[in-house]
């Protein structure tokens, strides 16, 4: 075991943890956010949508299955810092190539152990989330504070262009291609397209920055938009690209980012949580079949939509489709066009890499939407 070295984590509002050092040593600052998995840290250390945040795990050890080369949800931690309050010593299982402390020193990710997460966690639900920073290097908490203060805020934070890849990327089809997908990354998890392909879908991973006529060279039968960082509200650019879609009439398919997105360029406003939704055991009704499903959140801003009503748009009637049973939170929207499905997003994650499986049926649904709008245009042909 390696010696122990004193560390210190600083909130905006002045509050302070002492711990050890954990992970590679340094300075990290990032908004401090807390994540209710009790498995799954490594897909949630790899998830984009992490960018500029400081996760606070509030299952009380961490590490137990050290870290394999199979589930990464990308290619590298995106997280700024992780918190944790008793990092296992040794990994136990049959697939870990290293340990979780390894990989983070690896990757030049600063975190702090042996802290009270569930005092911490306590305190980001009382007073929400908010930017903090960990040292091992400055130990002052004035000092530190000073920094933390010093960081950008993630309200009016545009990050997509940061976590997105820079040239379009092709996942073949599992089998018989059936259908084709422009993906639009924002911070997509490698789950995703993954869960796609097996559908028979060839899935073309595009850059943020894409235009319509990117996507229109795919010549796909659907648009997809994925999770990703940052705040709604300053995704202009991204909007705009989606009313082009919707504009064209391609089936379209959000989710978490992807979801917000689509409020907007439905008319619709977003807001940011006091302390958001992150873990993989929040119960969320679907409207259209009264379904209550168990899902997978990462997301710190939410969609502002009437519930119960039908919104008329440009595009077609929208609609909240899922609402979170806890804080009624929207949690998927969709739109028709002469009473058929054409687009819909939700908020939470149905690849549920690591989470609950109740939502896979949705890329099940996004196929049967191409499939209908193929079908529409043969007999328009006719």
């Amino acid at each position: 075991m390696r010696e122990s070295v004193p560390a210190i984590m600083v909130l905006d509002d002045g509050r302070c943890f002492y711990g050890q050092s954990f992970g590679a040593q340094g300075e990290t600052f990032g908004e401090a956010v807390f994540a209710t998995g009790m498995s799954g840290y490594q897909e949630t250390l790899t998830d984009p949508s992490y960018d500029r945040q400081i996760v606070v795990a509030t299952a009380p050890q961490i590490g137990n299955t050290g870290w394999n080369d199979q589930d990464d949800e990308s290619s590298r931690i995106w997280v700024s810092g992780y918190v944790v309050r008793d990092p296992s010593p040794a990994p136990s299982s049959w697939r870990a190539t290293g340990s979780l402390d390894q990989a983070l020193i690896e990757q030049h990710v600063v975190g702090i152990a042996g802290i009270d997460t569930r005092a911490l966690t306590k305190h980001l639900r009382d007073a929400g989330a908010m930017r903090a920073g960990i040292s091992t290097i400055d130990l002052d908490p004035d000092s530190l504070l000073a920094k933390v203060r010093r960081q950008p805020l993630m309200v009016g934070a545009d990050l997509a262009a940061e976590v997105s890849v820079s040239q379009p990327v092709v996942v073949e089809a599992s089998g018989r291609r059936r259908f084709t997908v422009a993906a639009i990354d924002l911070g997509i998890k490698s789950m995703t397209p993954t869960m796609m392909a097996a559908r028979g879908i060839e899935v073309h991973i595009l850059p943020a920055s894409a235009t319509i006529a990117d996507i229109e060279a795919v010549h796909p039968d659907g648009v997809f938009f994925s999770n990703g960082p940052g705040d709604p509200a300053a995704a202009d650019r991204v909007v705009d690209l989606l009313r082009d879609v919707l504009a064209a009439e391609l089936p379209y398919f959000g989710i978490c980012f992807g979801n917000q997105i689509f409020g907007r360029a439905l008319g619709f406003g977003t807001y940011k949580l006091k302390f958001g939704h992150r873990g993989i055991n929040q119960p969320v009704k679907d409207l259209t079949t009264g379904r209550v499903e168990i899902t997978a959140h990462n997301h710190g801003f939410a969609v502002d939509a009437p519930l119960g009503s039908d919104v008329a748009t440009p595009f077609g009637t929208a609609r909240v489709s899922h609402v979170d049973l806890n804080d009624n939170v929207v949690e998927g929207l969709e739109l028709r066009r002469d009473q058929e499905l054409v687009a819909f997003s939700v908020q939470y994650h149905p690849e549920a890499a690591a989470g609950p499986h109740d939502a896979a049926y949705l890329f099940d649904r996004f196929a049967a939407m191409m499939a209908a709008r193929r079908s529409l245009e043969q007999k328009a042909r006719l």
